[in-house]
């Protein structure tokens, strides 16, 4: 028995020439700018022209390219050689939605390995329509193109299983002790922003990265704690869920208190914790006085993390009728998130979730 888990992730250009092509593949992206074409291919056209000098300079603080593939590829080694109980040989493929490898050329390296099943595996811990639903429906699209036609089954989110919340409490704490040198620390939990206009269509992506950060706290086992989850990444005239990230650093700022920020939707480093709260954020602390500031890393490689991957990947295939399921294994968003794929019987919501 061959198994192929496919990995999902966003991409990035792997260098300045690539940026632009980068961003139009972004926002050519229905799930990004939901316009008809052509309309769409020409409002991409003309923002990634007009965003490209930007982005490359955002880029060349990190070596002129992303390093998403790269981190992308650690993890699909790391999880190759996790014990997962999956009988028979196991291979893992990266599918990146805006660059290379894209899906269609994925479907190629999987139909030549010729698995007898598929596991979709997003590494994005919170379902969006936006990144998990739109690299999902490229796949499909892509493997009806190459005529893959084996058994697929999917990995729809996984916010708060328990390796991915372990991986991240373990690399708050020493965090958290550090700030502490400058007094009470206030704890940031940072995530990619959306237009506020698709979560309230439906989409349970920021329900989702509230109930990572609440469960994290949880674990932290700090009662008095100061937290709260907030959004970075904002582009465009739309009004996008809050509150901002930049907004609370300078809130800590008039507060005098030192700040934690952890990454909380992006697994790997990339351009927006490399240079987004590495730098800009950082420098941004410094400006409006906040005591201390420290950065939490991604969660990457860590062995609990990568774990709990490997045990998704083995519980979908044991799950009966699980064509696509959560990380509780039913549906886990409320009946109220529309665009929640999973159709399979919602789970039991634990007290104080709502």
């Amino acid at each position: 028995m061959k198994t192929a888990i496919v990995l999902f992730n966003l991409g990035g250009p792997d260098g300045p020439a690539a940026v632009q092509p980068f961003l139009f593949n972004l926002f050519n992206d229905a799930a990004i700018i939901d316009v008809p074409q052509p309309l769409r291919w020409l409002l991409a056209k003309l923002i990634s022209s007009r965003r490209a000098p930007i982005a490359r300079d955002i880029y060349a603080n990190i070596g002129g390219g992303s390093p998403l593939l790269e981190n992308t590829q650690a993890q699909a080694v790391a999880l190759e050689a996790a014990p997962a109980g999956i009988d028979g040989e196991t291979r893992c493929f990266i599918a990146m939605r805006y660059w290379h490898p894209l899906s269609d050329e994925t479907a190629q390296a999987v139909k030549l390995y010729a698995p007898d099943r598929i596991i979709l595996l997003p590494l994005y811990p919170h379902y969006s329509s936006t990144t998990s639903g739109s690299s999902l429906d490229a796949w499909h699209k892509a493997a009806r193109k190459a005529r893959l036609a084996v058994p697929t089954r999917t990995v729809c989110c996984y916010p708060d299983v328990p390796g991915f919340i372990e991986a991240l409490t373990e690399l708050i704490r020493p965090a958290l002790v550090e700030a502490g040198k400058s007094g009470p620390p206030r704890l940031l939990f940072s995530a990619h922003g959306l237009p506020k206009k698709i979560v309230e269509a439906g989409d349970p992506y920021q329900w989702q990265i509230e109930r990572t950060a609440a469960s994290v706290v949880e674990r932290l086992e700090r009662p008095s704690l100061d937290w709260l989850t907030c959004y970075q990444s904002r582009v465009g005239p739309l009004e996008w869920i809050g509150p901002s990230t930049d907004a609370e650093i300078e809130r800590a700022g008039q507060d005098g208190v030192p700040l934690v920020v952890v990454p909380i939707a992006f697994v790997s480093e990339h351009s927006e914790t490399l240079v987004e709260l590495d730098i800009e954020y950082r420098e941004l602390a410094e400006r409006h006085g906040v005591p201390a500031y420290h950065r939490v890393p991604t969660v990457d490689v860590a062995p609990a993390f990568i774990d709990s991957l490997a045990d998704l990947v083995g519980r979908v295939i044991d799950a009966p009728d699980a064509s696509l399921m959560s990380g509780d294994g039913g549906r886990l968003c409320p009946a109220s998130f529309a665009k929640c794929r999973c159709r399979l019987p919602m789970t039991t919501q634990p007290a104080g979730v709502s």
